[in-house]
């Protein structure tokens, strides 16, 4: 599957399919994004490939789609960065035991909707939503949305965090949900030396 650098240097760490959309956009914790992995719409299909959105032969099919129809491709681009927005102000105001807006909440309600209309029910060792037979532009979104309004509807809220050292959101599955970190492999590791070397200026000083 054809992926671009950008997309595939992203860690997938949020535990849910819509926060690791969000997280396409990287940053500080506090303050505006300074870098967004999703500049167009080959980018969207990409990405929707190596999070497991999308399967090989409907990444090639939306992307001989986008080619057919660029127009469209780009209208879809655009709403799927207003997705991001409105899930980005949801999910963060969860993060901080706030009330996601009524208007933020409608988009996906709204969006839900219109998803499912493309969906249908197939039998696993449950029946579940797939989007097999959709072959729309905005088909990189629907799983996304439907895993934002499943983690609302379905899930702990009080689980959903916002990571100690940059902007990523994450679903705490650890047992006490004690989880800080977006990954300790790089914020919690950043923070650890962060921490050693204060230390150690402070020892220096005395």
């Amino acid at each position: 599957m054809e992926t671009s650098e950008d997309v595939t240097r992203m860690r997938l760490v949020g535990g849910n399919l819509a926060l690791d959309f969000i997280n396409t956009r990287a940053g500080p914790p506090v303050g505006s994004p300074d870098d967004d992995v999703l500049t167009g719409y080959p980018d969207l299909i990409a990405w929707g490939g190596y999070a497991g959105a999308l399967t090989e032969a409907e990444a090639a099919a939306l992307r001989r789609l986008a080619h057919d129809d660029p127009r469209g491709a780009h209208a879809a681009f655009a709403r799927s960065l207003r997705t991001r927005t409105y899930l980005d102000e949801i999910f963060r105001a969860l993060a901080a035991d706030r009330s996601p807006s009524t208007s933020a909440l409608a988009q996906l309600r709204d969006d839900e909707a219109d998803g499912l209309r493309h969906a249908r029910l197939d039998r696993g060792r449950t029946f579940v939503w797939t989007w097999r037979d959709d072959h729309t532009l905005d088909r990189p979104l629907r799983p996304v949305v439907h895993a934002a309004a499943q983690l609302l509807t379905t899930g702990q809220l009080n689980r959903i965090k916002g990571c100690g050292g940059c902007r990523f959101l994450f679903n705490d599955e650890s047992k006490n949900r004690s989880r800080r970190w977006c990954s300790m492999d790089d914020c919690g590791t950043t923070e650890k030396i962060r921490r050693y070397v204060a230390a150690r200026r402070t020892r220096a000083t005395r």
